[in-house]
């Protein structure tokens, strides 16, 4: 970036909102890059130490009451951490991570000061359903702990996951997390159904998990399966019992996602049901 940025909002000493002729709308990160100014003034390349882009409002606003409870260091960096993020996916991120993740780590380390144990019910769930979110999230831990002298849970690095999934695809956070919600509803009525307990290392539960996931996609999407009816005959008569639960978890999704279930994820749940409680004879 060249050209020099035009102040449109000084939010603290050590933060501005800026324009760009080719990014518009930035934040700007320095120490005291603030002070004395307003808005109209120029802020030059060589003032700046950090930048990311917000563009929506309603972020920006979100973003403009947190400052005075964040100080400089952790704001700093946190940009190090989108940065690194970024860096990891190769792809751009969806700018209300910047805000939701900074938001989130700020009160999870107010928590563990307050010595607050956060939990997280979803976290094997989490690690695989999205293990390259995962393994960023750890690496994400990592730099928060080296460089805030923290010391944050494992269940952390489940949500800070979620936070990375929701900025690298098209679902919010709410979205995403009611998804991982829905799943681990649906692995607790198949397990209290069929009398088991899942092998949470296995590779059967890996692949009906991710089944889950996107049979869940699938149908916020509206795209359609197709039934494959000789099988369909076939798996009601040799496993009534594994069909029926089938019919039981399709219920469940259509009444929390409010969308109708194409009737042949029926089939292919019965599949997934069946290896799971021979492996677990």
């Amino acid at each position: 970036m060249r050209e020099s940025f035009q102040i449109k909002k000084v939010l603290n000493n050590n933060v501005l909102i800026a324009s760009h002729p080719d990014y518009d709308e930035v934040v700007l990160i320095g120490k005291g890059i603030g002070f004395g100014k307003k808005k109209g003034d120029i802020i030059e390349q060589a003032a700046v130490e950090k930048w990311f882009i917000l563009k929506n409002e309603r972020e920006q606003e979100q973003y403009k009451r947190m400052l005075p409870e964040l100080d400089e260091e952790f704001i700093g960096v946190m940009n190090d951490v989108m940065q690194h993020i970024k860096s990891r996916v190769n792809a751009p991120l969806n700018e209300h991570i910047h805000v939701a993740l900074t938001d989130h780590i700020s009160f999870t380390i107010k928590r563990i000061k307050q010595g607050l144990d956060l939990k997280n019910p979803f976290l094997i769930e989490t690690k695989s359903l999205y293990p390259l979110e995962y393994e960023i999230a750890k690496e994400v831990v990592a730099i928060l702990n080296e460089k805030l002298g923290v010391e944050l849970p494992e269940g952390e690095v489940g949500f800070i996951a979620l936070h990375i999934h929701s900025g690298i695809s098209e679902h919010s956070l709410s979205e995403v997390n009611q998804h991982s919600q829905l799943i681990a509803k649906l692995i607790e009525i198949a397990e209290n159904q069929l009398n088991i307990v899942i092998d949470r290392e296995s590779v059967h539960y890996l692949r009906f998990i991710r089944h889950l996931r996107y049979a869940i996609e699938r149908v916020k999407k509206g795209e359609r399966v197709e039934e494959p009816k000789t099988l369909s005959k076939i798996l009601k008569k040799e496993y009534p019992f594994c069909y029926n639960v089938s019919w039981k978890l399709v219920k469940v999704m259509q009444q929390t996602l409010q969308m109708p279930v194409d009737e042949a994820e029926v089939i292919y749940l019965t599949l997934h049901l069946q290896r799971l409680a021979t492996k677990s004879e």
